[in-house]
């Protein structure tokens, strides 16, 4: 990705992000980060990274460190200093990025002035994919009127319902400030569907079901959800694996965040893959993390803030030839 495309990305991001330099002084933040704390951006710049924080001493020794390691490096409830005089509890990824660092801040307790809840990554993805499937959903409806092969016709009906999902989703996103469509969600309904998806690819999967049938609806948006499932089979089927386990279960008293859920889902999709690369498993949900020469590094990032917005969360362990990415979900109304 090109510095100037990265910066427009980085722009949108309703997450905050930071980049200072060698001398741990701002070079410059997104408008998310600006907006967050309340700082004038032109002021911010060339500042202390200690400016944001609350123990301005602690923090700064803390980043020289990852500097020097060149290692990444997780900060859990770190308290920012806005400009008039709050605190704003937050957790902040480090990552060695050029000469500097790139931190990545994602508010715990959202300031009252905070917007929409929409994930501008979200509303990128939206943009990327709307043309595309527009194109894909016009030379399926072409295929379909020209086969005579039931299960060609069929074929072609998936991809243009899937362009539909997309599209309808994207149009959401771009017009409706991205609000979650919410409702009752059959998740064996969904994962129902990505079995027939991933039947449809050139070389399909194994799949087994294991499914615990007591599992009531959620409440959540069915497209956003099922785009989490796609995006973690998909990664399995090009990290190799030739076998895919669908599991579903119930947890109680299942502590997410600064959060217990009384009663949660837990979906687990199980590969036979290569696995995660040991360099990358502190560093696998962030941005422009890929384990591909040819991937965006998007799709599990994607994937962990659709999860946040629905109040869950998404984990994973991973050895050579087993790796379960687990979705896990509340079973009660938290967006009501």
């Amino acid at each position: 990705m090109s510095d100037l495309a990265w910066r427009m990305w980085a722009e949108q991001m309703t997450t905050g992000l930071a980049l200072v330099d060698a001398d741990l002084r701002l070079r410059w933040l997104n408008p998310a980060l600006v907006e967050c704390l309340e700082l004038g951006f032109h002021n911010a710049v060339g500042q202390p990274l200690g400016l944001l924080l609350d123990d301005a001493g602690a923090g700064m020794a803390q980043a020289a460190k990852v500097l020097a390691e060149q290692r990444p490096a997780q900060w859990r409830g770190v308290m920012l200093a806005a400009a008039n005089g709050r605190e704003i509890s937050a957790d902040i990824a480090l990552q060695p990025f050029g000469d500097g660092l790139l931190l990545e801040v994602h508010v715990l307790a959202e300031p009252p002035s905070a917007g929409s809840p929409l994930s501008a990554t979200l509303r990128g993805f939206a943009h990327e994919v709307k043309n595309p499937l527009a194109s894909l959903r016009g030379a399926a409806q072409l295929l379909q009127r020209r086969v005579d092969n039931a299960d060609l016709q069929a074929l072609a009906g998936m991809i243009i319902d899937e362009a539909d999902r997309l599209g309808a989703l994207a149009n959401r996103l771009l017009h409706h400030d991205g609000a979650p469509q919410l409702g009752p969600v059959s998740i064996h309904r969904l994962l129902e569907r990505l079995c027939d998806l991933l039947l449809a690819e050139p070389a399909p999967p194994q799949l087994h079901h294991d499914y615990d049938p007591s599992v009531p609806d959620l409440h959540g948006d069915a497209d956003r959800l099922q785009q989490i499932l796609l995006n973690l089979a998909r990664n399995a089927l090009q990290a190799g694996a030739h076998t895919l386990t669908l599991r579903t279960r119930v947890e109680h008293g299942l502590r997410v965040g600064e959060r217990m859920l009384r009663m949660a889902l837990r979906v687990d999709v199980i590969d036979d893959g290569a696995g995660v690369p040991v360099a990358l498993r502190d560093t696998l949900f962030q941005p422009l993390v890929s384990g591909r020469a040819d991937g965006s590094g998007l799709g599990l990032a994607l994937s962990r803030e659709i999860a946040h917005e629905h109040g869950g969360e998404l984990r994973y362990t991973s050895r050579p030839g087993h790796t379960v990415f687990s979705l896990y979900l509340p079973l009660e109304r938290t967006h009501d």
